[in-house]
Parts: structure tokens; C-alpha cells; sequence
């Protein structure tokens, strides 16, 4: 008779007791039912197909879309004594041929596997004749937003209910708003399943947007104010990743890039040097964060805008894991929307994945321009209605709102004259009266609007600009070079019958960083943070020893709870947080030695 899943928890996993939402989630997934379950980041997703997969007298098959996250929950699984396997590219084929042959004879429970592995007939029709009674579909959002487009496996994944009747299907995933995981269940189980939904909220994350005027003199700052401090930075480019790097390293600051263009073996160095040591800051496009296990990266910094409201939830979430107080801080600008835009275009999904993908980007938009609580924009947007969190950069400092009919007719009048073809910054120069050769040689400087806004600063017109594109009321030509247009909602703005107030401009403010969410684990003084020190470099030689992340070893609040009970017999190792029978057996004497020798 398989293990209860409380038992398996205790004995494989180390924990003493589930987090809420875990224990209904496996009730369903090994009562048969389909389910898809939203969690945010750090809320324990793996355990909720995990442990259901060891309850059972059958094979799991995993599917996930990245490598490197296969890989490490392998790793970790096995050092938990799991008997797991992976199947991927980057293994050679000896190695995965060995893989199935252990899989094909029974002797594994989960098999992680990519969806172009997977979604191939060969695999498929040797799946069948095994006895699968779980798939699982990790990072299932991909499902909605990377099927129609590069990952169109994805979307193939519509055919496991028909292809493996007797299944039960479980799709995870950290983001997803309303439409989202109804389009989800209805591909993977046409909506006959449950759905989960936790709490989205991170308290602990202050949350700040700020406009981009000097990007690099603007992360100097903010970086600068938190020394010693891990955080990630993402860029919109390869090239910036790498740039951005170079300017921290310049200044002392310990960085390191990461990004798909980079040597496979660069990037898991790049890794393995920013999850072990502490104060290092990883400068990064979306190619990294799925299954980064640092509880203490204390922010994210996002250099652009990101993709939507999906993707900027997922990349702050990896933001004080541990419950410590964190920043989410992000800058943006016209030309950040005018290349979502074009981005979204230039996919290869149909006419409604486009329109849908404009949806959510506008959602972005809305968030980066509100003059009201951040949280409870962003939550709202995942369908929840929260109370004003005091956590947020409006919150903290509250905007004044200002009438916008002058500047915003000024604005649209000066498009309109011009033809409404020209970017954001000549129309700044037309308003200020700038006499520049592009405004004579057009003769723009005889137009009645030329100089009309002269006492604004250009970075004021600028804010007022963006916050035009965010309300509706112009368009930004994506497909060209920024050139502003007049929607029918701003020509009835321009007839009195629409209202527009906008934010004024302001400098940015650095508001008390005391403030936030107590942290969930505790923050270590002393000689207990020397020995939490020690620790750590020992786990680091042990998981370089055997190939593996240093998170598979044991995650940060296992060593945090083993330098606060400085265990000295097996019972008393047993009891630190995050030790099964198999860590116990495996590292119970190095890790004892050190607190021994450390506290003799």
C-alpha cells in the first residue's frame, strides 16, 4: 500500500507540515480529478505533484519547458532519495538511453521531459504502453502564451487528455489572470477539472515604477543604497544584459550576466556563483528565473518594461522568498512600448493571440501610469480586490492629480498639425519652441502651437505624453519610428467629452526601507551568521562534488534552521527543516562535523 502523502512529506522531504492550499491540491489530483493550480512563486508548487507521484504505484511524466529546471529538480529529487529521471537535449544520447531503460522497466516514478521530446510519435507510442497515471504540466502558462508561437508543442499538449484517457492531468503555474486559465483548463481538459487559486499577494515587496531618464544613473543609485545586497536585473537585450553588467562591475559591484546567447557552461557558472555567495547581483534576460530557489534575492530591477502583466508578476515574485522586505523596481519609457508593440506583431500567433497579448500589455501600461495603490492595480488584475497596501511608491507618496485639458489639447493639437507621423520627441520640441533644423526645414516653427508649452520642462511633457498613450487617448506607431497618433477617444477629448488628469512629474523619492512583511524565516546574528556562513561554503563543495545546484543540497532556511539548533546526533539532525531519511543518511555527518568543529 503507497505511502500517505503526510508521511512521505515527513520521511522523503523533511518538512513537518504542508502550506496552505498543498494538501487540498493533492487530495484532488489523487482522487482523479484534472486540475490546474496558480501559486505564486515560493508557495511549494513542486511538492503538490511531487508527493502525489510517490503515492502512487505509477509513472509520472513532468513536462517543463526549460532544461536547466528539469535538471535541478532531478538533482534534488534524487538527493532526496527519489528515484527521478530526466530526459533532454543537453544530456548525450548514452545518458538518455539509459534514462528510458530505467524508466521503461519501472524503475523511476517521475520522468521530467521537455514537450518537443515529448510531442514526438516515437516517444508518444512508448509512453502508451507504460502504465502513466500523472502528467504533469509545469510552468503551464506557456501553454496560453508560448503555444501559437515558438513553443508550438505546447499547444500540442491540447492531445494528452486523448492520448492518455486513463491520466490524471495537473497543470501548474505561478501566473495567470482570469482568461488565462480558463483558455489553460479548456485546452488540457476542456474546463471539466478543478482550479486553484491562491493568494497572490507579496506583502513584503515594496513596489515602484519610475520613468526612465538615465537608466544607468538611475540603477547606480538604487543598486548603490543596497550594498552587500543579491538582487536580479533584467534587460530587454542580450547586449544590455551584458552592458549592464560592466557598469556594475566598474563600480565595484559584484555582477554577472546571463543570458541565452551566452556558452552553456558560462551561464551555469554564472548561476552556481550567484545562488552561492551572498551579495552577488545577476543582470539577465527572461531566459533566467524559472526554478531559481534564493530565498534572499532582496530585489528585481527591471531595466524595461517587461512583456505584460503575467511575465512582471512571475520576475518580481523572485523577490524575498524568505519574507524579508524586497523591492520590485522598475523603469520605463515610450520607446519600451513602442517595442512590445512590435514584438507582439512580429509573433507568429493568430490575429486574437495578438489582440490579446495588446490586452495585457495595456494592462502593463495601466500599472506603470496609475495614481492609485499599485498592489491593488496589479492584484486586481489577477481578480482580487485588495485594501491600499502602504507598501507601494504611490501608497507612500501620493500623487496630486492635475486637470489635463490644456497640456493634453496642446499635445493633440500638435499632432494633429504636423500629420500625425512624428515621435514623442518632436512634438516636445514643437511645444517648447525649439528652433531646431528639423522644425525650420518643416517650417513648423510658423505652426500656432509652436512654443504654446514652453514653460514645461521636456521631461513633464514627456510623463504627460505617456500617460496620453496609457489612457487611450493617442496611439504609438510600433511598426515605424514611435510616430504619435490621435485615437477617437482623444478627438473626444479634444471636443470636451472626455476627462484626462494626469500625474505631474516628480523626482524619484527613496522612501524608508524599514518598513514591510516580517521575514518568514529568521534573520541570523553574530556567531550564528558566521556559522550560517560556514554552511553554506560546505554545502557549495558537496553539491560541486556531485554535479548538482547547491539548493538541492538543502535550501537556505534548512541551513538557517540548522545554525540556529546546531544539531549533534542523527535525532537531532533529523528535526532540521528540509531533512529526510535520505540527507540524513547523505550529509548528516559533514554538516554535523562543521557545527561541531564551528561551535566547539
Amino acid at each position: 500500500m503507497p505511502p500517505h502523502p503526510r508521511q512521505i512529506l515527513e520521511d522523503v522531504f523533511g518538512y513537518p507540515a504542508f502550506r496552505p492550499g498543498q494538501e487540498e491540491v493533492m487530495s484532488s489530483i489523487l482522487g482523479g480529478e484534472h486540475v490546474l493550480v496558480v501559486m505564486p512563486t515560493g508557495a511549494g508548487k513542486s511538492l503538490c505533484f511531487q508527493i502525489p507521484a510517490l503515492a502512487r504505484e505509477d509513472l509520472t511524466i513532468v513536462i517543463s519547458p526549460l532544461v536547466a529546471l528539469m535538471e535541478d529538480q532531478d538533482a534534488a529529487l534524487k538527493l532526496a532519495g527519489v528515484a527521478a529521471e530526466t530526459i533532454n537535449s543537453s544530456r548525450p544520447y548514452d545518458v538518455n538511453a539509459a534514462n528510458w531503460r530505467r524508466v521503461a522497466a519501472g524503475e523511476t516514478r517521475l520522468l521530467y521531459i521537455s514537450p518537443e521530446r515529448l510531442m514526438t510519435e516515437r516517444m508518444l507510442a512508448a509512453l502508451q504502453r507504460l502504465p502513466i497515471g500523472l502528467l504533469v504540466i509545469d510552468e503551464a502558462h506557456c501553454i496560453s502564451r508560448w503555444g501559437p508561437s515558438f513553443r508550438p508543442e505546447y499547444e500540442g499538449l491540447r492531445r494528452l487528455g486523448e492520448l492518455f484517457p486513463e491520466a490524471t492531468i495537473a497543470a501548474f503555474t505561478a501566473t495567470a489572470d482570469v482568461a488565462t486559465r480558463a483558455d489553460i483548463a479548456d485546452k488540457l481538459f476542456k474546463g471539466e477539472g478543478r482550479v486553484f487559486v491562491a493568494g497572490f499577494d507579496r506583502p513584503n515587496i515594496r513596489l515602484t515604477v519610475e520613468p526612465r531618464s538615465d537608466w544607468k544613473g538611475q540603477l547606480l543609485d538604487f543598486v548603490q543604497a543596497r550594498p552587500g545586497e543579491s538582487g536580479i536585473i533584467y534587460c530587454l537585450s542580450r547586449k544590455k544584459t551584458e552592458e549592464t553588467a560592466a557598469l556594475l562591475k566598474a563600480e565595484g559591484i559584484p555582477a554577472l550576466p546571463y543570458h541565452a546567447g551566452m556558452d552553456a557552461s558560462a551561464r551555469a557558472a554564472n548561476q552556481e556563483t550567484f545562488m552561492a555567495e551572498a551579495g552577488t547581483i545577476m543582470t539577465a534576460t527572461i531566459a533566467f528565473g524559472m526554478g531559481i530557489d534564493k530565498s534572499d534575492v532582496r530585489y528585481v530591477f527591471h531595466v524595461n518594461l517587461p512583456g505584460n502583466m503575467e511575465s512582471y508578476y512571475q520576475e518580481l515574485g523572485r523577490a524575498g522568498r524568505d519574507g524579508a522586505p524586497a523591492d520590485a523596481y522598475m523603469l520605463y519609457g515610450l520607446d519600451d512600448i513602442r517595442q512590445r508593440r512590435f514584438f507582439i506583431e512580429d509573433d507568429n500567433g493568430d490575429e486574437a493571440h495578438r489582440r490579446r497579448e495588446h490586452k495585457r500589455l495595456d494592462s502593463l501600461i495601466a500599472y506603470c501610469e496609475t495614481p492609485t495603490c499599485r498592489r491593488c492595480t496589479l492584484l486586481a488584475y489577477f481578480g482580487e480586490d485588495p485594501e491600499p497596501c502602504g507598501n507601494c511608491d504611490v501608497c507612500l507618496d501620493p500623487p496630486k492629480l492635475e486637470d489635463g485639458r490644456i497640456p493634453g489639447a496642446h499635445i493633440i493639437e500638435a499632432i494633429k498639425l504636423t500629420g500625425q507621423r512624428f515621435g514623442a520627441a518632436h512634438i516636445i520640441d514643437l511645444l517648447r519652441g525649439a528652433k531646431t533644423e528639423k522644425i525650420r526645414s518643416l517650417n513648423h516653427d510658423q505652426l500656432p502651437i509652436h512654443g504654446a508649452g514652453s514653460a514645461r520642462k521636456k521631461e513633464d511633457w514627456r510623463s504627460i505624453i505617456r500617460q496620453l498613450v496609457a489612457s487611450g487617448l493617442l496611439n504609438l506607431d510600433y511598426q515605424g519610428h514611435g510616430g504619435l497618433s490621435v485615437t477617437e477617444r482623444g478627438d473626444a477629448f479634444l471636443r470636451g467629452e472626455a476627462e484626462f488628469n494626469f500625474r505631474p512629474n516628480r523626482a524619484p523619492t527613496r522612501p524608508d526601507r524599514s518598513r514591510g512583511a516580517k521575514p518568514d524565516t529568521p534573520q541570523l546574528m553574530g556567531a550564528d551568521a558566521e556559522l550560517l556562513a560556514a554552511l553554506k561554503r560546505l554545502r557549495l563543495d558537496l553539491a560541486r562534488d556531485r554535479g548538482v545546484p547547491a539548493f538541492a543540497v538543502f535550501p537556505d532556511r534548512a541551513l538557517i534552521d540548522m545554525a540556529q539548533r546546531k544539531p549533534q546526533s542523527e535525532s537531532e539532525f533529523l528535526a532540521v527543516h528540509g531533512v529526510g531519511e535520505a540527507k540524513l543518511r547523505d550529509f548528516s555527518a559533514p554538516f554535523m562535523a562543521l557545527i561541531a568543529a564551528e561551535c566547539g
